[in-house]
């Protein structure tokens, strides 16, 4: 599959204002690996091979379990993942597919537990922003396999 074109080059304006909230993002009070883990879950349920590539190799080279990672899409049935993190996943799914019954009490009370105001504020703009680039990517037809993780 070709790329349709790069949204970085096209409308530069619009790019780094996405990385900008990329940039904010990583500097919340969230934990690195659930921001990762989230957007990873968030790009499977939308089919986005670029994110999906880059977020399983962003998981990895932070020390991921593959156990995790490969479970990931069935994690209401594997043992793998803390009450926070599954809460984390109901708000993920809720927040991304909106289709299905929209945000429901029932998992804003699921998530309410295990995240403050603010950490749910931060959470949810995770998966805004995740929702945005699996959009742009899937647009845009970027194409995955070349992603490297930074250095740590």
């Amino acid at each position: 599959m070709q790329p349709r074109f790069e949204i970085a080059k096209a409308d530069p304006g619009a790019y780094h204002a996405m990385s900008a909230l990329e940039q904010y993002l990583h500097k919340t009070s969230l934990e690195v690996p659930l921001i990762h883990i989230v957007k990873l879950y968030a790009s499977e349920i939308n089919h986005c091979a670029y994110c999906i590539d880059m977020h399983w190799k962003d998981l990895r080279a932070i020390g991921e379990t593959e156990q995790r990672l490969y479970g990931l899409p069935a994690w209401r049935e594997s043992p793998y993942y803390s009450d926070r993190e599954r809460a984390a996943f109901a708000w993920t799914e809720a927040v991304t597919v909106l289709t299905d019954g929209f945000v429901s009490d029932e998992v804003y009370e699921e998530v309410r537990p295990h995240f403050t105001d603010k950490e749910l504020s931060e959470l949810t703009m995770v998966i805004v922003a995740i929702n945005g680039w699996n959009r742009i990517s899937v647009a845009t037809r970027a194409t995955a396999g070349n992603y490297q993780p930074a250095k740590a």
